[in-house]
């Protein structure tokens, strides 16, 4: 079962969709305690960065998904939802995130229409199973206007330009991020969220709580 984080902040029904499209068990969870009953997490999210950080910490789920990723079951943010897996995001001030990856989110320098919306490619930087099946170049939505700067490099395993090189799809062990939607990015939208479900599938992970 695939547990999708619902704080107020996130598309829940069209990630919902999505999964069910692709037959993978979902539910929507409003409560933090619903955690120990799914096997990974989607944690969706649209918005500014500081509202996502006020929405978790008022619904209780701030420390719930950090113990939620030590526990090494799968963790996949969506756009907003990937930025809050960083230390420190820029919109508005400088704020704290869950602090899941190293390094910070800022925003598009001017120059360039702001937000980011549309379809771009993304080059692979390095291999992770969510790109299992999807070809170098693929075109995948966006709709951002911040991007992670993560302080380790290593994590970025796919890069995208749109004026400056920014992070497209993050990640480290079982905490991965992507700053598009794959679940309006299909075809290739639709394979990564089943290479997700996949994993999530075969991970044999135990409750840590």
């Amino acid at each position: 079962m695939i547990g999708i984080v619902d704080y107020g902040r996130g598309n829940l029904r069209s990630v919902e969709k999505a999964l069910a499209k692709l037959n993978f068990p979902a539910k929507i969870m409003t409560e933090p305690e619903e955690l120990k009953a799914v096997q990974g997490i989607i944690l969706p999210g649209v918005g500014a960065f500081a509202d996502a950080m006020a929405a978790l910490k008022e619904k209780s789920w701030i420390e719930p998904l950090r113990q939620y990723a030590a526990s090494g079951r799968p963790f996949l943010g969506i756009c907003l939802g990937m930025q809050v897996l960083f230390a420190i995001g820029e919109e508005h001030g400088e704020h704290q995130g869950l602090a899941l990856l190293p390094g910070r989110v800022v925003r598009f320098s001017e120059g360039r229409k702001v937000p980011h919306m549309g379809w771009n490619t993304m080059h692979q930087e390095r291999p992770s199973l969510l790109l299992k099946g999807i070809p170098e170049e693929a075109f995948f939505y966006f709709v951002h206007s911040y991007y992670a700067v993560p302080d380790d490099p290593e994590v970025v395993a796919g890069s995208c330009d749109y004026g400056v090189r920014f992070p497209a799809l993050v990640g480290r062990d079982n905490v991965w991020g992507a700053q598009f939607h794959p679940e309006k990015s299909s075809p290739w939208g639709l394979t990564l969220l089943e290479n997700f479900g996949r994993w999530v599938s075969e991970n044999d992970c135990v409750s840590s709580y």
